[in-house]
């Protein structure tokens, strides 16, 4: 709340018009003041001493507004000038000498300019007051409607985060030979990272891990979508140069949030993983990042041209996925988590790295997914890592 700033919060009308209140009032410090004197002062200086006093009004409520807690950096220096300037008007405009005698024409000047100064001193307040009033209703109306709206956006918000929560793979889902953790933490109540898990035929799985551009609902929104499509895909094929071909026509040509970095694998049932990846971040297999080529994001105009690579999950071994929010969580100082802290906890288990990267200082959405296959009696199968080029 502390950075706000009520200039370009408040609308324009009910700034005037607050100042405006401010400076009405205030001006009867000018009228008050001719009255401590009797009205002897010369027209000249009692206009100009009215006027300062809404003017430096309006400059005190202004650099409050502005300073906040600070304020008194601006209001001593302001309080010296004001000080300054009544002094040097009173000495260049002195007041009128008093006379000796009042006869009738002087009680009469007298008596209308006290008059003058009273009607005066009631019509600022009553101008000021009128202002005050203005800003209150239409703020306070203001006010309603914004906490109706944002109480109807929170409200989205909430059956966003229940829908996105439903799209989660279950974690109830088993695979034969393989033990399966994942972690999903978003920055906000809704995320922009996406996973899925789904099996694939001959006890099979296939991972499908990315982050979409932007964050808050309309990131979501896109998530839902990548997420039924991903679904849509996978009961036709499980081949993870297709999936990201057919994921990247889904994304190419939108002009809102019309691109997400992704990664799909499928490892089958004798550990055989063939990975393709769109720009996300490569995985670690025993603490090792994987070399993957290279490839531009899903939605690029240019992109849309995918490689595999092929290697063994051996027995014992664990392949993690993360997210960028991983490498991207920011301490106070303005520190990076970094690929360097990344990899060194990657053999850990998918709760405690999300957990250390929150705790360094979570900026983004957070996805970790660990695959880890059993150790089994069947004998192992040897192979040899090597690219599998897309399909002319």
């Amino acid at each position: 709340m502390n950075g706000i700033d009520p200039w370009k919060t408040t609308p324009r009308k009910s700034v005037v018009v607050f100042l405006l209140a401010v400076f009405f009032v205030f001006t009867t410090i000018g009228f008050a003041g001719d009255i401590i004197d009797m009205g002897r002062q010369p027209p000249l200086r009692f206009g100009v001493s009215v006027a300062l006093s809404g003017l430096f009004a309006v400059a005190y409520a202004a650099t409050g507004i502005t300073l906040k807690n600070q304020f008194w950096k601006g209001v001593l220096p302001l309080f010296a000038v004001q000080f300054v300037a009544m002094g040097m008007l009173g000495h260049w405009l002195p007041d009128v000498p008093q006379p000796v005698q009042i006869d009738a024409a002087e009680m009469g000047r007298l008596h209308g300019r006290l008059i003058f100064d009273s009607v005066a001193t009631i019509v600022a307040v009553c101008l000021g007051y009128a202002g005050f009033l203005f800003v209150s209703i239409s703020e306070g109306r203001r006010h309603v409607r914004v906490h109706t709206e944002m109480a109807l956006l929170e409200g989205e918000m909430v059956a966003a985060r229940q829908v996105q929560q439903l799209i989660l793979p279950e974690k109830r889902e088993s695979f034969p030979g393989y033990r399966v953790e994942s972690v999903y933490q978003p920055a906000r109540q809704v995320g922009g990272d996406f996973f899925q898990i789904l099996p694939a035929g001959g006890n099979g799985l296939l991972v499908v891990v990315g982050d979409v551009a932007g964050k808050g609902l309309p990131a979501a929104m896109l998530v839902s979508m990548l997420v039924g499509s991903i679904r849509t895909i996978a009961e036709d094929s499980c081949d993870p140069i297709l999936m990201l071909c057919r994921l990247h026509e889904r994304l190419v040509g939108r002009t809102v949030g019309g691109f997400a970095t992704a990664l799909a694998a499928h490892i089958s049932r004798d550990g055989l993983v063939t990975i393709a990846n769109a720009g996300h971040l490569s995985p670690y297999l025993d603490g090792k990042e994987v070399e993957l080529p290279g490839a531009l994001p899903l939605g690029s105009v240019e992109g849309g041209r995918y490689e595999a690579m092929r290697f063994e999950l051996r027995p014992g071994s664990r392949l993690t996925f993360y997210s960028d929010g991983v490498v991207e969580a920011q301490n106070q100082e303005g520190e990076l988590f970094g690929f360097d802290r990344a990899k060194a906890i990657s053999t850990k288990t998918t709760a405690a790295i999300a957990d250390a990267a929150v705790k360094f200082g979570q900026s983004d959405d957070i996805t970790v997914v660990a695959i880890e296959r059993l150790v089994t009696n069947e004998a192992p199968i040897t192979l040899i890592s090597a690219p599998i080029p897309a399909p002319a």
